[in-house]
């Protein structure tokens, strides 16, 4: 009989009300490995009430204090980091090195909250009129809820609730279904760094938890990452039940090369970007865009560098590892034959790849695909696995008008060594992430991550100065304090003196 995942409410694992369990897959195999509690509104309720409590100390509590548990769990996270990426591998299937690194890059966010003291502080202005001063403080929202997708188990919940317990806020997280064990491991680091229970919880399950979180009266925020359909859903269902919403979309990100470009460079960087954690990233380059003459030689450098790829078990030392599940899989090989029935050149089939790994699992090789056209679906959807298409146009400005028409605006990257060039582009792109000569322009935590059009919904990105202020709000106060010899009525509008 295999193990059942419980949701983590009030600091302790939890059977929770419903028996709906769901699969959870190791991709490598393609075996069951557990599966996990699908919760219910009751259970959602049960978690919210439970934070809503916590948040009346917890919101009250000390900037030290929170700081010292944040501090206690970036140590845990730090000195067992091996650990958690294994139970990542193990579910997603990407391999142990991006593991460690999607670790790596979740702690950036957990050290940036440990600086909160400094970044929440208010401002003040002293004597704005006669003896009268203005000053203002940032103070939580209360209850707040976190929906992460299967990509990054690890790192997109980071995004959000190291900063919303660091301002003061209590958690609710609904983790993705196919890779839920991270969050509960998470949930047990930060009990042990001393959180008190009930401040971070864990709810499992599908839609009916999803939409439970979204319409509850006791939850002030949503925090989302995932696709841009249910992005959409999910800031229109929020914000027309009161709530602040921060919900991430989906992406078609463009790496548009010049002819003056390190070529090299090039092709590394587009492997690099375009395979890695098998093409399962919103930041992943699925499109080079190459200027004329260059096209024919780049893709002979990228399709030798994709011969060297060595394809399987993540735990065993491979470069590039299985897709989440087998549905997945079959989803994202169909486009192989769609891109032949369009007129494109499907260059290296992945389907065709040799792998190091179990018969059943979920295996795709990288693809690699020339001359698509833009009105095909290969061109026009986020695919979402191993699938490097490569697009040819005449001229500079050819390329970022084809950006530029794009739904998407999340990331962008130009190879050039022309100092003009680049910076003609991160003016003209429109793109909330561009890399110049980066492949995968995420911001580190101090910044903020986020982009255009439909690729972010509602005002606020992710992390950095933007997510303090997404889960804070401010309030300010305007004060005199009357010396003894004031006096006089004056039933004028106030004015400043």
């Amino acid at each position: 009989m295999t193990e059942v995942l419980d949701h983590w409410i009030a600091g302790a694992t939890d059977a929770g009300e419903s028996d709906r369990t769901g699969p959870v897959y190791d991709p490598a195999l393609g075996v069951v490995s557990k599966h996990v509690r699908y919760g219910s509104a009751g259970d959602v309720d049960r978690a919210v009430a439970v934070a809503k409590a916590a948040f009346a100390e917890w919101g009250e509590a000390s900037i030290a204090k929170r700081q010292q548990v944040l501090f206690g769990f970036r140590e845990i996270l730090n000195q067992r980091k091996d650990e958690l990426a294994a139970i990542l591998t193990s579910e997603h299937g990407k391999v142990l090195s991006d593991a460690a690194g999607e670790v790596a890059r979740g702690l950036e966010v957990v050290e940036f909250a440990c600086g909160m003291p400094h970044l929440a502080k208010g401002a003040f202005s002293q004597n704005v009129s006669t003896d009268v001063d203005v000053y203002s403080v940032k103070e939580p929202l209360g209850v707040v809820g976190i929906i992460s997708p299967f990509n990054f188990p690890a790192m997109v919940p980071m995004w959000f609730f190291p900063i919303a317990i660091a301002t003061g806020n209590t958690v609710v997280l609904k983790p993705s279904e196919k890779d839920p064990s991270v969050a509960n491991w998470m949930a047990a680091a930060l009990k042990e760094a001393g959180l008190p229970d009930g401040v971070f919880n864990v709810v499992h399950g599908d839609k009916e938890a999803v939409d439970a979180l979204l319409v509850h009266p006791d939850v002030a925020s949503i925090s989302f990452v995932g696709s841009t359909p249910i992005a959409k859903y999910v800031y229109e269902t929020a914000t027309s039940h009161g709530k602040r919403v921060q919900a991430l979309g989906g992406a078609k990100n463009h790496m548009l090369v010049l002819p003056d470009a390190d070529l090299d460079l090039v092709a590394d960087s587009a492997v690099n970007a375009g395979f890695g954690s098998a093409g399962e990233r919103c930041m992943a380059i699925s499109v080079v865009v190459a200027v004329e003459p260059v096209a024919d030689e780049l893709i002979e450098k990228i399709r030798d560098r994709m011969g060297k790829l060595v394809i399987g078990d993540g735990r065993k030392g491979c470069d590039m590892g299985p897709l989440i599940t087998r549905e997945h899989r079959d989803k994202v090989a169909g486009y192989l034959d769609v891109a032949a029935t369009d007129g494109a050149t499907v260059v290296v089939d992945g389907r065709d790849t040799d792998y190091d790994g179990a018969a059943d699992g979920f295996w795709l090789g990288p693809t690699l695909i020339d001359q698509v056209p833009t009105s095909s679906s290969v061109y026009r959807d986020e695919i979402f696995g191993p699938v490097l298409s490569v697009v040819r146009v005449a001229s500079y400005a050819e390329g970022v008008d084809l950006i530029n028409a794009g739904p998407y605006g999340n990331g962008t990257a130009i190879f050039t060594n022309d100092g003009g060039a680049a910076r003609r582009f991160q003016r003209e792109a429109e793109v909330g992430m561009i890399g110049i000569n980066v492949p995968i322009p995420v911001p580190v935590a101090y910044h903020s991550f986020g982009g255009y059009k439909a690729s972010i919904f509602g005002d606020a990105k992710a992390y950095g100065p933007q997510g303090v202020e997404f889960f804070t709000r401010e309030k300010a106060i305007t004060s005199r304090w009357l010396d003894p010899s004031h006096g006089g009525i004056n039933l004028g509008f106030p004015q400043n003196s």
